[in-house]
């Protein structure tokens, strides 16, 4: 080979690891810029710190929420089983507040308050949900409201079982993103309470027939 051919290979292997490097960089700046924009933080006149994450938590779990709320309005008056009524009651008796809770974060951070299944003009009508794990469409609930006593108890506890397991999946998401303390704890505080339901539901179905 001539001294000439090795000096032009030896240019043109420099020349693509200089250009190999500088796309490196250039990704490296451009994951370092997308972090960035998701895990930007603001801060609400009255000091909280969120961020987008804490919001889309916060937007996206009240409307879940109040459809399980839904679920459990549908089960009052069908003969259940007495641990199935008293498992509806206490997600009612847990959710309700947590929805209120969110409702203020997103007030005191300027954010819109989501439309949900339970408001007055919503009724009976399919609610944008978006990539929200677990929840049930308008056929599905109309399906539940329908069902025989007979029916009614194995449905419920089906669809109150995927509906959980959407929310114990946007938790996590919330743990894993979020800034916002008090939104991170609640996150925290569904994903052990809904996990331990689930566990008590999927006992209660090898008992209902």
């Amino acid at each position: 080979m001539s001294k000439r051919n090795a000096r032009s290979i030896l240019a043109l292997t420099l020349a693509a690891a200089a250009l190999g490097l500088a796309l490196v960089g250039c990704a490296d700046r451009g994951a370092d810029q997308a972090d960035s924009s998701t895990s930007e933080t603001q801060t609400a006149p009255n000091g909280d710190v969120f961020n987008a994450a804490d919001v889309r938590f916060a937007t996206e779990m009240i409307p879940h929420h109040a459809q399980a709320i839904q679920m459990v309005v549908l089960a009052e008056g069908r003969p259940l089983d007495p641990e199935v009524a008293d498992l509806a009651a206490a997600i009612r008796d847990a959710q309700v507040p947590e929805v209120e809770s969110m409702t203020t974060w997103l007030t005191d951070w300027g954010q819109e308050i989501p439309e949900t299944s339970l408001d007055h003009g919503n009724a009976g009508h399919d609610m944008e949900t978006g990539e929200m794990p677990g929840m049930m469409s308008q056929d599905q609930m109309n399906s539940l409201a329908g069902a025989s006593d007979a029916e009614f108890q194995k449905l419920w506890l089906e669809m109150m079982i995927e509906h959980h397991l959407g929310a114990v999946t946007m938790a996590q998401a919330e743990q894993a993103d979020g800034v916002f303390e008090d939104a991170i704890s609640l996150a925290g505080a569904i994903e052990n309470a809904q996990l331990a339901e689930i566990a008590v539901m999927e006992g209660l179905l090898t008992y209902t027939p």
